[in-house]
């Protein structure tokens, strides 16, 4: 799992399908950011949605994503390639954006999110197992820290082209028809940019999909990347209740989307130089600096009744994704056999999507019956317990 003994990369570049993943990312993310940055307040403010009920779309959206990974994966493994699910996963979000901005009720943006999500869990596991496979063993920190980066640059664009849109339309349901542009661009750039190794096909055992004996094909050090990604994930629910706290502490739905913004933009600048750090020292020290800050943001939200204290709540929370996702994925990578790499994803994807599920509705029941400061505070308390295991783990 850790990987102290490894040599100091030489100086190896990114290859080129990692590059076009990144961009695909980009775009699919600046689109599917312009959304979530004003989807909670769309939700309460316009169709009169609680707080619970924002918790159990997210959650239910999101575990969607992570659970259809463990099939997407299963299946890339299953046919030696990952370029038709890519484009299949990014073609089905695409197709979902228009019915967004022409929801009138809550179970259509139900659906919505639903579709969206379901493609976002098809291209998944299959994408970070093709980064795994053309990435060089040196620098796969890097790459997967990289694409990473671009996907949260994405993820900044997106809420401030919101920000940009709500100061000159002014209607939510206006601006969300913009997010169909970058979503068609994201598509075509799979289809003319992503490469896949030509032997992928050859180099893979034809089976079944869905084959539950290669579960003891996996290492310990796999098992245990699993175990402590499902506790840290249970730890983080949506960032929908991000934007809820922003709105909470004073924010108009026109600047509501800087708290992504905010947040996308310290997990941009953090995810590359961890990815790179990772690679030259233990993942798990540099994850532990993750969970660190997981709990520091919990605790500033919490008590935040600032806008001030709020976005340091939010900056906090971005540099915890940048210290952590990219190098849960790397370990997974690492601790994985070479040929089951994409029903490896898939299945830490299907554990981190019921955590997920509980984690967002659990969030949403605590800020209706005991107040937004529960529910940050909870979130401190479980990422605590995922640092307790990851520090009791013997190397």
């Amino acid at each position: 799992m850790d990987n102290l003994s490894k040599p100091r990369p030489a100086s190896v570049r990114i290859p080129s399908t990692v590059w076009a993943l990144g961009f695909v990312s980009l775009f699919m993310d600046l689109s599917s950011e312009l959304v979530h940055s004003l989807l909670p307040i769309f939700l309460v403010t316009t169709l009169g949605a609680s707080a619970l009920t924002v918790g159990v779309i997210e959650g239910i959206a999101e575990a969607t994503a992570m659970l259809t990974k463990i099939f997407s994966g299963a299946i890339s493994d299953f046919i030696g390639r990952r370029k038709g699910l890519l484009l299949m996963g990014y073609g089905l979000a695409a197709l979902s954006k228009p019915l967004f901005p022409l929801a009138q009720s809550v179970e259509v943006v139900f659906t919505a999110r639903f579709l969206d999500r379901i493609g976002k869990g098809i291209r998944g596991a299959p994408r970070d197992a093709l980064v795994a496979d053309v990435a060089p063993a040196e620098i796969r920190g890097a790459c997967f820290g990289m694409r990473q980066s671009m996907d949260t640059v994405g993820a900044i664009l997106g809420p401030i082209l919101a920000i940009v849109l709500m100061l000159w339309l002014g209607q939510i349901h206006l601006v969300l028809w913009f997010a169909v542009i970058p979503a068609v661009i994201s598509v075509a750039l799979i289809v003319g940019g992503v490469k896949e190794p030509t032997a992928a096909a050859g180099e893979r055992t034809f089976r079944s999909p869905i084959h539950w004996k290669v579960l003891r094909d996996f290492s310990r050090g796999y098992w245990w990347v699993v175990i402590v990604g499902g506790l840290f994930t249970l730890a983080r629910f949506s960032e929908a209740f991000l934007v809820l706290k922003a709105q909470q502490t004073g924010l108009t739905a026109t600047w509501v989307p800087m708290v992504m913004v905010v947040m996308s933009l310290l997990y941009a600048v953090s995810a590359y130089p961890a990815g790179w750090l990772s690679d030259r020292i233990s993942r798990t020290k540099v994850l532990c600096v993750g969970i660190v800050l997981l709990i520091l943001a919990d605790l500033l939200l919490a008590q935040a009744d600032s806008i001030m204290t709020m976005l340091a709540g939010v900056a906090l929370w971005g540099l915890h994704m940048g210290f952590s996702q990219g190098i849960l994925a790397a370990l997974i990578a690492d601790t994985a056999p070479e040929h089951l790499r994409g029903t490896a994803f898939g299945l830490f994807n299907l554990i981190s999507g019921v955590c997920l599920l509980i984690a967002s509705v659990l969030a949403g029941a605590l800020w209706e019956t005991s107040g937004s400061a529960s529910t940050f505070i909870v979130g401190a308390l479980l990422a605590a317990a995922a640092l307790l295991l990851l520090l009791l783990r013997k190397p």
